[in-house]
């Protein structure tokens, strides 16, 4: 039989080698921008405007437009070529926008404006509080509901903060990449992508519940058996319903991300990511983690730690 949760120690470095620079992008991100992610005017406030024109421009040339009307924090990108740029700014005040565009057109000649959005700043950090809020109670829901139904089982708590673990375990290692992104491509937070994180922390459950519904079910039936060898019988069992599953789910988003429309592309990438580091952590996280806690190591290493800076103190 094959020994997957012997070499739990291997995944749990390989989980933090994978979360370690996402935190360290998150941080980057602090620095740069004043939150772990770089946000929207979703979530901000503000203006976007995507504009086409007829020749190339220069951002720097299009940034001193608006810091003529008194816009001088204005950012502008440019997008796949040199005459369309994203255009990020304050909130604009009522007609400001016409006056803007004719003196664009009076600098760089005729123009098309693809995209115009406005949020105030009210409305902004309101979709920054529900966001937070979603997201803790979906995971205190999960965590409610994983205890009670397993309420028969011996320990069944430790059941229920396994499964939030692990969804912490994805959210971090998608919150990381998309920092990541966010630094490199110039990715932002929006509110297509809280719907991904809600949709990744679901799916993260799934699989996590199908191991540890066939964990309990072995438990009678396996009584001589140790529990680690009871808890990898059971996630060989499981785990080609769980890839079979999570691999046609994979497979579609890869095809969207590479034929699908490009204003979708960052809430598939999402997804994707989300969907895949849950695949791995149900396998390699949340299963290694319940021995870990049932064989008492997780406390012997926090009691490890402990004794280690108190000689070092």
């Amino acid at each position: 039989m094959i020994d997957i949760v012997g070499k739990r120690r291997w995944y749990f470095l390989l989980s933090a080698l994978i979360i370690i620079p996402g935190l360290v992008a998150m941080g980057l991100s602090v620095r740069r921008y004043g939150t772990p992610l770089r946000l929207s005017i979703d979530f901000t406030g503000g203006a976007l405007m995507e504009i086409a024109f007829e020749q190339p421009v220069q951002p720097s040339e299009v940034r001193l437009v608006f810091a003529d009307r008194g816009y001088a924090d204005t950012t502008v990108q440019t997008t796949l070529d040199d005459k369309t740029v994203v255009i990020r700014s304050k909130e604009l005040q009522d007609g400001e926008k016409t006056q803007i565009q004719n003196d664009l057109r009076a600098h760089f000649g005729p123009l098309t404006e693809l995209r115009f959005d406005q949020v105030g700043p009210t409305v902004g950090r309101e979709v920054t509080r529900s966001a937070a809020m979603a997201v803790g109670a979906a995971v205190l829901v999960i965590t409610g509901f994983v205890v009670f139904a397993w309420r028969k089982v011996p320990n069944a708590l430790r059941y229920g903060l396994c499964t939030t673990a692990k969804t912490l375990h994805d959210v971090l290692v998608t919150l990381g990449v998309y920092a990541i992104f966010g630094l490199v491509l110039g990715w932002e937070a929006d509110s297509l992508f809280l719907t991904a994180m809600l949709t990744v922390t679901g799916y993260s459950v799934q699989d996590t519940i199908v191991v540890f519904d066939r964990i309990r079910e072995n438990i009678p039936k396996r009584r001589g058996e140790p529990y680690e060898v009871i808890v990898n019988r059971s996630l060989l069992e499981t785990v080609h319903r769980s890839l079979a599953t999570q691999l046609n789910a994979i497979f579609i988003l890869v095809a969207i991300l590479f034929f699908g429309g490009v204003t979708i592309r960052q809430f598939i990438a999402t997804l994707l990511v989300g969907l895949v580091t849950g695949t791995y952590s149900s396998i390699f996280f949340a299963v290694p983690l319940l021995v870990v806690w049932e064989k008492g190591e997780l406390g012997g290493a926090i009691r490890r730690l402990f004794r280690r800076q108190h000689a070092q103190a």
